[in-house]
């Protein structure tokens, strides 16, 4: 199944071969040593990717390795964990609920970030595919993924010398990925067809191992197809209104033509997003076919569906025209015994006949509805409600279970380390038990203060070199590489900004005041430093415009150089990040942030989270663990409100966070800052992990879907 020569390798560590091309390496430091053993340079070189790393690897180092006793005790350590869980074993899936070991679970998304090496994701979205891929491999759930596989990925960012974003699209080399093709029983590609108006688009099959996960990606640049048709999984999120309704169309129905094809038979389908609500149909359409109505086959697809809901409204970016939706549905319909009228209803949102809308589709075809945060499942109750208009709000049928991150993967090695020895040697299978962490106030405050250090220093020492590498190589002008961060300080309080740039997230409502700004970050003996990193859409003007005010800032010498732009961001300078910061500052519009993962991440490893109250930092803000600024959500005049939120920004900067950060002892120590970090890492840490997220999805959807999908069988066979 994969593209490495075996014969390359050294009979006694050939077994790297199949490790490289299952993810799980992304998130086991041991596995992830193990590579960088063979070859430090390279493996840094490579961009951390073992296959593409073996490729090149000189076969002198290979056989050394398979010669090394140290090298061989660490191969044979983690090929036997790597063993242990590819051969399933006492999982918690298992042990809970050993009766449903064989009922699949199949995902659905649009984009999935696991590791650099796999660039399928544009921003938090696919964070949490990927994270969420992992924690199922990692509690056993037996799932599947269905995703597309997308030659260009997402964008490069490089920023021009007057601060405007510049895309830059590479080619994935299929062969130094992680991924093998699938093949039919005759050794060759396999091929599904999805309908797109009067034609059909011939679909090629990728599969990526996440664990015990298997993800199968779908693949338009198939021979047979026509150049446009090849483009259509070319890029994440590119295109025009009609291109983004093929994608859909084609992870949807295609998706679960794709699983049938491939001898599937999940007994819960769970879509992440509106985007992948066409799966619906197609099942519905599968039963239509085996003589049932529609209402009747609706039924049972809804009893086994879950819908996850992301956006905060049932927002334009996923809205088709009624006419764009008949010239690719217009023969479908028919096949689920509809007429026009009745399908366009399925997407209707409100009163308006002109549209289609996804999420209201995904709303509609699914028992099981949940938004990501408890704020935003009351938000999506409201503005969802018109779907259900004879039901009261708070009866409006959405639950809540609030996004978690993946620990082993945003947990930085120091703070693991820390972790293991206070709290226990197997805290990180405990992760989601809150009393494991009431030890986190035993740590020294010395050994807090010390990981921190270390993990600043290493976040400035990466952020540096970018710029450095930008201007001896790219020969970009002094004052850019200035702007990316050249004269960041060790000593400085650190600030991070990382989000996606678009309005909503108010990126600049730090530079609200320039003057109170300036004396913030010049201050002779308690200064700020700010780094900002993150990428707007393509066709995000206003949100372009956003980071050349920005860009503009960090070039601007009076600021002192402690505004830093850091480009490309990506999961790679997302760990740096997360773990290295101080303090992470999140300033959305208020009732905006559906939950936000970063900040997650970031109290993890022990960075301060100074938050408008939106999302899941009105869950995890307690008063002692971090900072809120509390906005005005009724205020009806955006200005307004973004100089009041500034006002409060600016004021718990001056007299709460700096004053605390700055406070330390004969030795250095702000012991008064590190029990705040305790604080929020007792308290955040096991209730926004990824881990207790997948126990909530089993436990409230997953178990009562599969009863359902059983009392349908039982029913079917009478």
């Amino acid at each position: 199944m994969n593209n490495l020569s075996v014969s390359k390798l050294p009979r006694r560590i050939e077994g790297l071969s199949e490790l490289a091309y299952n993810l799980w390496w992304s998130w086991h430091i041991e596995a992830r040593q193990l590579f960088r053993a063979l070859d430090t340079p390279l493996w840094k070189a490579t961009g951390h990717n073992p296959v593409k790393m073996l490729q090149q690897i000189a076969s002198h180092r290979l056989v050394a390795a398979s010669q090394d006793p140290l090298f061989l005790k660490k191969y044979d350590s983690v090929m036997s964990e790597f063993k242990d869980m590819m051969s399933g074993g006492d999982t918690w899936f298992n042990t809970k609920y050993p009766h449903l070991a064989q009922h699949t679970i199949a995902y659905f998304s649009l984009e999935f970030a696991i590791h650099n090496s796999l660039p399928l994701y544009a921003g938090g979205l696919g964070v949490l595919a990927g994270d969420y891929c992992k924690e199922s491999s990692d509690l056993g759930l037996p799932m599947v993924a269905v995703g597309f596989m997308y030659p260009q990925g997402y964008f490069h960012q490089h920023i021009s010398a007057d601060g405007w974003q510049k895309e830059v699209y590479e080619q994935l080399n299929f062969s130094e990925a992680p991924i093998s093709p699938v093949l039919t029983a005759e050794g060759q590609p396999m091929i599904v067809e999805v309908p797109l108006d009067m034609r059909s688009v011939r679909v090629t099959i990728w599969q990526a191992n996440v664990g015990r996960v298997k993800l199968y990606l779908l693949d338009t640049d198939v021979e047979g197809n026509s150049p446009s048709e090849r483009k259509l999984s070319a890029r994440l999120y590119a295109g025009d209104q009609d291109i983004r309704l093929q994608q859909q169309i084609i992870i949807g129905i295609g998706g679960v033509r794709v699983l049938r094809a491939l001898g599937i038979e999940p007994v819960i389908w769970h879509a992440n997003e509106g985007y992948n609500a066409f799966m619906t149909l197609e099942r519905i359409r599968e039963l239509v076919v085996k003589g049932l109505s529609f209402s009747e086959a609706a039924e049972k697809v809804r009893a086994t569906t879950v819908f996850t809901i992301h956006t905060l409204v049932l927002g334009v970016n996923d809205t088709f025209s009624s006419d764009l939706i008949e010239k690719y549905f217009h023969r479908y319909w028919g096949s689920l015994r509809l007429d026009k009228d009745t399908f366009l209803e399925l997407g209707k949102r409100g009163s308006d006949n002109s549209a289609f809308n996804m999420t209201a589709l995904g709303l509609r075809m699914a028992d099981y509805r949940n938004g990501v945060s408890q704020l935003h499942a009351g938000l999506c109750r409201r503005t969802c409600n018109s779907i259900w208009p004879d039901t009261e709000e708070k009866e409006v049928p959405i639950s809540s279970v609030t996004n978690g991150v993946h620990v082993p993967t945003w947990v930085a090695p120091q703070a693991a380390s820390l972790y293991e020895e206070y709290l226990s040697h197997d805290w990180l299978k405990r992760r989601d038990v809150p009393t494991l962490w009431e030890k986190v106030p035993d740590i020294p405050n010395e050994k807090i203060w010390a990981m921190r250090q270390w993990l600043k220093h290493k976040l400035i020492s990466s952020v540096k070199e970018r710029a450095r590498k930008r201007w001896a190589e790219d020969h970009v002008a002094p004052e850019q590489a200035l702007a990316m961060g050249a004269l960041l300080d060790m000593e400085v309080l650190t600030i991070a900004f990382c989000r996606r740039f678009t309005a909503y997230k108010r990126a600049s409502l730090i530079l609200n005041d320039v003057c109170r700004l300036k004396q913030l970050l010049r201050s002779e003996f308690r200064p700020v430093q700010i780094i900002f990193a993150g990428k707007a859409h393509p066709d995000d003007e206003s949100g372009k415009l956003l980071i050349q005010e920005v860009y503009n800032a960090a070039k601007n010498p009076e600021f002192g150089g402690r505004i830093a732009f850091v480009e490309d961001y990506d999961m790679h300078m997302a760990r740096y990040l997360v773990h290295g910061a101080d303090v992470w500052l999140n300033t959305p519009r208020p009732l905006h942030e559906a939950s936000g993962t970063s900040g997650q991440k970031a109290a993890l490893n022990g960075v301060l989270h100074l938050s408008v109250l939106d999302g899941w930092w009105c869950e995890g803000y307690n008063g002692k663990n971090g900072w809120a600024i509390h906005s005005d959500s009724e205020m009806s005049d955006s200005a307004d409100q973004d100089r009041a939120d500034a006002e409060e920004l600016y004021r718990l900067l001056e007299d709460k966070v700096i004053p605390l950060y700055y406070d330390r002892d004969i030795n250095g120590v702000p012991h008064g800052w590190i029990q705040v970090i305790k604080e929020s890492i007792r308290s955040n840490a096991p209730l926004f992990s990824a881990q207790r997220m997948a126990k909530e999805y089993t436990e409230q959807m997953y178990v009562p879907a599969a009863q359902a999908s059983q009392a349908i069988q039982t029913e079917a066979s009478q």
